[in-house]
């Protein structure tokens, strides 16, 4: 099985993270050696800069300038070496969340971050993207039953609402690589929409 790149995008509280292991358990099954990672972080660096974004306050740019730090060695140290080997990567987050998160949510210009794009990773982009979309107020009902706000989760509904644009807008602009999944439905529900986005790809 060839190398691929696939990243998992959806506001806090979409539900993402549940399905990771079990889309690495089918591509396992499928012959594939499979690596799952997450962003920010990854990286002992891009870890402690995670850190930083969740809990210490910043604006705007600062909050980007440290997303794209972490990517950076992300990608130097994890990302790329593994698909050099031929490895399958799973990423919870990739720049799509920095176009919604600090591009909508923050309302921080997307030419500057575009730019830091083209200068952290170029042309390299997931091979998929499924994005759990999911209405804000929704997501906020499952965050709090679930954990301890973060920085970005003690934001109110307008913020995501602003996020879930920003990842609308980038689905528009890409769609053969960003699938978009219902994530106001049941687990299994789910589930056969990423088998489907999978099975499509003959995955």
């Amino acid at each position: 099985m060839p190398a691929r790149f696939i990243s998992f995008e959806g506001i806090d509280g979409a539900g993402k993270s549940t399905h990771i292991d079990a889309v690495a358990q089918r591509l396992r099954d499928a012959g594939a050696t499979v690596l799952c990672t997450r962003e920010p972080g990854g990286t002992e660096l891009a870890e402690k800069l995670r850190e930083l974004v969740l809990h210490s306050p910043m604006d705007a740019l600062t909050e980007a300038l440290l997303v794209f730090a972490a990517r950076r060695d992300h990608l130097q140290q994890v990302i790329v070496p593994a698909l050099a080997r031929g490895d399958t990567v799973l990423c919870d987050r990739f720049t799509d969340a920095t176009f919604a998160y600090q591009g909508a949510g923050r309302g921080f210009d997307p030419g500057v971050l575009g730019q830091l794009e083209q200068w952290v990773h170029g042309n390299l982009q997931p091979d998929l993207t499924i994005w759990f979309d999911l209405p804000a107020a929704m997501a906020a009902q499952r965050r709090a039953a679930a954990r301890e706000p973060d920085r970005f989760e003690q934001q109110a509904l307008e913020f995501f609402e602003r996020v879930r644009s920003g990842y609308e807008a980038r689905a528009k602009a890409a769609p053969q690589r960003i699938v978009r999944i219902d994530a106001s439905v049941s687990k299994e529900q789910v589930a056969a929409q990423i088998s489907a986005a999978l099975e499509s790809r003959q995955w």
